[in-house]
C-alpha cells in the first residue's frame, strides 16, 4: 500500500487526541490508505470520491463510497482532501460546512506543493480563523468548528457554486472547474479531432472521454457511427459528457460508463472504432506512462477484427513499440505540436 502524506496528516489531530472522532463522518475526496484502516470503524465513515480508481480502492477495503455527496445529509464531522484547482477546492470547503452539523468539525489536509498556503488562507477567510492546525509530512492540516455566527455567509453562498457547470468555447460545450482541460480543448485532443476521417462506421468507444470533446468530434464527422460507449474515470467529467453529447442522442445510441479503463472493459464489448487521448497521470503531477500503455492493451482486446483505433499521445511517450506489438498495421497519421496521432488496425489477441 502506497504512502499518502496528505491522508496521514489529516488523521494526526485525531491520533494526537487534539480532536475527538465523530460516530458519523463524511470524507470528501476520500482516499484509501493504511492510516485510515488504523483509525476507525468502516461503518462510521461515508466516503465521497468521483475518481473511479480511488473509489474502487475504497470499496475493496470495505468502505461506503459514492461519487458525490448526498444532498441534505448532515454528519458530526467532515474531512476533506481538497484538489489543487482553487474554484473546485472552495466549493468543496463550502459543501463540507453544509454537510457538517453545527458545532461539528471540518478537517482539511493539503500538501505544501499542492496549494496548502492558499487553500488554508481561503479556509481562514471563510471561518474567521482556525480552531487548530499542524504541519507534518510536508502538508498543512487545519480545522474549524461549524459556527454559523462566525462563518462569512456571503462567501459561503458564493463558494457553493464556485465549481458549477458553465458554458465554454462560445457556448458550444458545458464544463466545470476541476475536470481535465476544463475551459479549453487540450492540444492533443484538438489534433486528433482534426485528423479523424469521415468514413468510420459501426460501434465506437471513447476511452477516457472526459467532458466529451472527442466523442462529439467523432459523431459530428461520422454519420456511419451507430453507437458510442463513453468510458471515463472522473464522474464529474462524465456528467458533463452526457450534456455535451445530448444533441447526438437522437441518431446514435450513447452509453456512459463511470469506469477505470485500466481494469479492462466489460465482457462482451467489441468495437469497430476506438478513439482515445489516454491519460498518463492519475490526478497528480508525476507522469505514469503505464496508464496509457494499459489503455492500448485494453483497446486492442476490445476491437473487432476489422476495427481501427485512433490515438493521440505526447510524442515523447513510449507507445510505438507497444502499438507494433499489439497491432498488425500501425502508422503515424501526423506528428505536430508535440503530439503524434496514430491509426492502428489488425489487433493481435
Amino acid at each position: 500500500m502506497m504512502s499518502d502524506a496528505a491522508l496521514d496528516a489529516l488523521l494526526l489531530p485525531l491520533n494526537q487526541r487534539l480532536l475527538a472522532a465523530a460516530p458519523d463522518t463524511l470524507f470528501l475526496r476520500a482516499r484509501e490508505g493504511a492510516s485510515l484502516h488504523a483509525r476507525l470503524q468502516r461503518d462510521s465513515l461515508h466516503c465521497v470520491q468521483p475518481f473511479k480508481p480511488w473509489a474502487n480502492a475504497l470499496e475493496r477495503a470495505g468502505f461506503d463510497v459514492a461519487a458525490e455527496e448526498s444532498a441534505g445529509r448532515i454528519f458530526g464531522q467532515t474531512w476533506l482532501l481538497p484538489p489543487r484547482q482553487r474554484e473546485e477546492a472552495r466549493a468543496l470547503i463550502a459543501r463540507a460546512f453544509d454537510a457538517c452539523a453545527p458545532g461539528g468539525v471540518v478537517l482539511v489536509s493539503v500538501p505544501n506543493d499542492e496549494g496548502a498556503k492558499s487553500i488554508e488562507g481561503d479556509f481562514r477567510k471563510l471561518v474567521g480563523g482556525l480552531d487548530g492546525g499542524l504541519s507534518k509530512f510536508h502538508c498543512r492540516v487545519f480545522w474549524a468548528r461549524r459556527d454559523d455566527a462566525r462563518l462569512d455567509g456571503g462567501l459561503w453562498a458564493q463558494w457553493r457554486n464556485a465549481d458549477a457547470p458553465r458554458p465554454i468555447l462560445d457556448g458550444r460545450f458545458i464544463s466545470r472547474p476541476g475536470v481535465f482541460a476544463w475551459n479549453r480543448v487540450d492540444a492533443g485532443s484538438a489534433l486528433l479531432a482534426e485528423q479523424l476521417p469521415d468514413n468510420l462506421r459501426g460501434a465506437a468507444a471513447d476511452l477516457g472521454a472526459g467532458w466529451g470533446f472527442l466523442s462529439d468530434a467523432l459523431l459530428s464527422r461520422n454519420p456511419g457511427i451507430t453507437s458510442l460507449d463513453a468510458f471515463e474515470a472522473d464522474a464529474r467529467a462524465l456528467d458533463l459528457a452526457r450534456q455535451n453529447l445530448a444533441p447526438h442522442a437522437g441518431r446514435c445510441d450513447i452509453a456512459y460508463h463511470w469506469h477505470d479503463v485500466t481494469t479492462g472493459l466489460p465482457a462482451g464489448h467489441k468495437f469497430d472504432v476506438i478513439i482515445s487521448n489516454p491519460p498518463f497521470h492519475d490526478t497528480g503531477k508525476v507522469a505514469q506512462p503505464e496508464i496509457g500503455k494499459r489503455f492500448l492493451h485494453v483497446a486492442a482486446d476490445a476491437l473487432a477484427p476489422s476495427g481501427s483505433m485512433w490515438l493521440v499521445a505526447n510524442a515523447h511517450l513510449p507507445y510505438e513499440s507497444l502499438l507494433a506489438e499489439r497491432f498488425n498495421d500501425v502508422h503515424v497519421v501526423t506528428a505536430a505540436r508535440g503530439y503524434k496521432v496514430f491509426e492502428a488496425r489488425g489487433a493481435k489477441r
